[in-house]
């Protein structure tokens, strides 16, 4: 299945190293677009989101950052939408 994934990141330290990540990680950047990112999955829903949060996690921690939001959508299912709670240092679910 197709992976969109979109980054609102604020206050990113290095983007070459984020990017590094997610490349490393099979998110390729999406032409003409800032922060926008697709790639494969051959996993199951629940694995690939969780895949998701997790490279995002160590991509921004890895190239520090003040505060991220990302929206992604995995083949024909909905969009989710997730925000980085600095205070329990994880993403969380959010409405769209």
């Amino acid at each position: 299945m197709h992976v969109v994934l979109i980054v609102d990141v604020e206050g990113l330290r290095d983007q070459v190293i984020f990017e590094k990540h997610l490349k490393k990680e099979g998110f390729t950047p999406i032409a003409g677009e800032s922060f926008a990112y697709e790639g494969n999955t051959t996993t199951h829903m629940f694995s690939t989101r969780a895949f998701i949060l997790e490279v995002m996690e160590k991509g921004l921690k890895k190239s520090g950052f003040a505060s991220c939001k990302i929206m992604f959508q995995v083949g024909e299912n909905p969009m989710e939408a997730y925000l980085f709670s600095q205070e329990n240092d994880t993403f969380e679910q959010v409405a769209i």
